[in-house]
């Protein structure tokens, strides 16, 4: 059997999440937010609450398709047959989260240069701008334990993150989550824009233009009235310029 044959004898609802979740790897390759083969993007398996999808360990994201997606269970270990092997302890955080959070059905770890750089600020991300504003006040963080290898750290991860959708890992990384691919996936393509524009600002030296107290409100509040329908399009866009680059990750 082909990889083409095991992706169409899939239900259309794991096929679709394959697909997109292929997408969101290929997509942050193009977007330069890759480290390598490491870090992760996951995806619960549509109808599961213990079941989700990982890039294979040793593909690079430009490299990963939507066949070659390894399926797990929530300690990280294969529950299917698959050439591919994976990084169970990549997966810790991740799990704890999909697992703690019912909404959480996509979850993207990542350790961006402009990324890691912000996380390494005793402020964080700075209210400095529109898009960092998208974030005002629905930004969480978690203190540096180490590599994230230890079980029991994810309950406080998971503590610190909360209701929200942004993670700022300190010393670390970003992270993202979300209800849809679209959604995770803007998440962290602004979140990660927002700390590039702060690496670009502060490194010109100059004194700062602050954005009132009231208008990061008012910005933020902004920013809410997006729907999924809204991130759709943007989605669709990001779509596109995919299949116009490469649309093998759809195998």
């Amino acid at each position: 059997m082909t990889v083409t044959d095991t992706l169409t004898s899939r239900g259309a609802a794991e096929k679709a999440a394959r697909i997109e979740l292929a997408a969101c790897y290929r997509l942050a390759a193009h977007y330069q937010m890759t480290d390598l083969i490491y870090t992760h993007i996951t995806a619960k398996v549509p109808g599961t609450s213990d079941q989700f999808l990982i890039n294979p360990y040793g593909l690079r994201w430009e490299e990963i398709t939507a066949s070659s997606l390894v399926k797990i269970d929530v300690q990280g270990n294969k529950i299917e047959d698959s050439p591919h092997d994976v990084n169970p302890a990549g997966f810790t955080i991740h799990s704890a989260i999909h697992m703690a959070r019912a909404d959480a059905h996509w979850v993207m770890h990542t350790h961006t240069r402009a990324g890691v750089a912000v996380s390494c600020m005793r402020d964080g991300l700075l209210p400095l701008n529109q898009i960092a504003l998208q974030f005002y006040g629905r930004l969480a963080y978690h203190d540096f334990e180490g590599i994230a290898l230890d079980l029991a750290e994810r309950e406080r991860i998971v503590a610190d993150l909360g209701p929200r959708n942004n993670l700022i890992l300190r010393n670390h990384g970003l992270l993202t989550v979300g209800r849809s691919a679209s959604e995770m996936f803007n998440n962290m393509f602004y979140l990660n824009r927002a700390c590039e524009i702060q690496v670009s600002t502060l490194s010109m030296g100059q004194p700062l233009q602050p954005v009132p107290p009231e208008v990061c409100e008012h910005v933020a509040g902004q920013w809410g009235t997006m729907t999924l329908e809204d991130l759709q399009l943007e989605w669709n866009a990001h779509l596109r310029l995919l299949d116009t680059l490469d649309p093998g990750y759809r195998e």
